[in-house]
C-alpha cells in the first residue's frame, strides 16, 4: 500500500499519525473565535484543521415538525428541527477562505466535508488538497462520485455504514477516479463510548479495502484514539473546540486544547512503539543484559572442593554461567583456587 501525500505531510504506517482537528459548529458564528480556533489548533501540533461547507438549505428542509424535529431525549439537540440545528452550525462560505489562509500561514492543512455537489464546486475553487465524506452521507452515490472525479485524496468516515454499503462506496468513489483513499473508523453517536468504538474493525478494514484506515472519534478523552494506533490507525481525527464551556453545537464531545496536545503527543509515542516483530535484546538493551542472574562462587574455594548449594548462587549480575546450569554444576569439582564473587565459568570446573 503506497504512502498517501497531503500537502507537505505524508500518511501511512511509516509516518506520525495525521492529526485532523474538527472545528464543526464550534465557531459559534463568530469568525474571530473559528481563527482563534485555527491558532489553539496549530498550537497543538495537529496537521490539519477540517472545516463543513452547507447551508441549512442545502441539507435539509424548513420544516419543524415530524421527522424534521429532533424529539429523540438522549440526543444531544434535542428541542431543535434539523434546519434550525444547520442553520446554528453552519460556517458561512465566506469564512472559508480567511480560515484556510490562517492555516496556510500556521502550517497546518485546511480541508472540509462537502455535503452537496455545489459545496465541492466551491471548494475546488479554493483548492483545497483533500476532501471529507461524513458518515451520515457515505451512501450519497452522487456526492461519491462527484468529490472523486476531483482526483484529490478522499476521506471516508464509516459510521452505520454495513460491508455491502462501504464496498459500494469504495467501488464508486475509485471508479469516478479517486486513487488515494482513507476510511475512518466511526460510531455516529455524540459522545460515542468505548463499549461501542469497535476499533478490532480497523486492521480488518484495512485488509478488505486495502487503502489507509484511520478513526473519527467522538468518544471522551485520548484513550481510545491512542489504542486505535496500535491498530493500525493512520489518521485520527477529532471535534476541536477553545473551551468546552464556550457551549457550542459540539461542543459537549469536543477537546479542548491541553486535551488536543495530550493526543498529538501520545498517539505518537504509540506510533513510535509499534516498531517490528523482534525478539531478543534490542541494541539499546544490550548493556542491559549485564544485570540479569547468573551462576557465582559464594565463599573462597579451594582446588579439588566440590560444588555445593552452599559454594555457588544464582544471583546478579550476570557475567557468570547463566542459570540453567546450576544443577548440572553442583558435585561438580574445581580445579584451581577461587574466591567468594568468581563468575562461574567452564575453565575452573574439572
Amino acid at each position: 500500500m503506497k504512502e498517501i501525500q497531503i500537502g507537505h505531510k505524508k500518511i501511512g504506517l511509516g509516518y506520525r499519525p495525521f492529526i485532523i482537528a474538527e472545528m464543526s459548529g464550534n465557531h459559534n458564528q463568530s469568525l474571530e473565535r473559528a481563527l482563534q480556533i485555527v491558532e489553539a489548533a496549530a498550537a497543538c501540533g495537529v496537521d490539519a484543521l477540517k472545516l463543513q461547507t452547507y447551508t441549512a438549505d442545502t441539507m435539509t428542509l424548513n420544516i419543524n415538525h415530524g421527522e424534521f424535529f429532533i424529539s429523540d431525549e438522549e440526543n444531544l439537540w434535542k428541542g431543535k428541527s434539523l434546519y434550525q440545528l444547520y442553520k446554528e452550525a453552519y460556517t458561512p462560505w465566506e469564512w472559508h477562505q480567511p480560515i484556510f489562509e490562517r492555516c496556510k500561514e500556521l502550517g497546518i492543512i485546511p480541508f472540509s466535508t462537502p455535503f452537496d455537489e455545489t459545496a465541492v464546486d466551491f471548494l475546488e475553487e479554493l483548492d483545497v488538497p483533500m476532501y471529507k465524506i461524513a458518515s451520515f452521507e457515505n451512501t450519497d452515490i452522487p456526492l461519491i462520485k462527484k468529490v472523486a472525479s476531483t482526483g484529490k485524496p478522499m476521506i471516508i468516515s464509516t459510521g452505520m455504514a454495513t460491508i455491502a454499503e462501504l464496498d459500494e462506496a469504495v467501488r464508486v468513489a475509485r471508479e469516478a477516479g479517486c486513487k488515494d483513499l482513507i476510511l475512518l473508523k466511526c460510531t455516529s453517536t455524540y459522545p460515542a463510548s468505548p463499549e461501542n468504538t469497535n476499533m478490532l474493525t480497523i486492521p480488518h478494514m484495512r485488509e478488505l479495502f486495502d487503502c489507509e484506515v484511520g478513526l473519527s472519534d467522538h468518544t471522551m478523552g485520548i484513550g481510545v484514539a491512542v489504542a486505535s494506533v496500535a491498530l493500525g490507525a493512520t489518521v485520527i481525527e477529532k471535534h476541536f473546540t477553545l473551551s468546552r464551556a464556550d457551549g457550542g453545537v459540539d461542543s459537549a464531545f469536543s477537546m479542548e486544547p491541553e486535551e488536543m496536545k495530550a493526543l498529538v503527543i501520545e498517539t505518537e509515542r504509540a506510533w513510535q512503539a509499534l516498531g517490528e516483530v523482534k525478539y531478543g535484546p534490542t541494541e539499546k538493551e544490550k548493556a542491559s543484559l549485564k544485570s540479569r542472574r547468573s551462576i557465582y562462587v559464594a565463599k573462597d574455594m579451594k582446588a579439588g572442593e566440590k560444588f555445593t548449594k552452599e559454594s555457588i548462587k544464582i544471583i546478579r549480575p550476570g557475567y557468570g554461567l547463566p542459570p540453567k546450569y546450576y544443577d548440572l554444576i553442583l558435585g561438580k569439582t574445581v580445579k584451581k583456587d577461587v574466591k567468594k564473587g568468581t563468575p562461574l565459568s567452564w575453565d575452573i570446573l574439572l
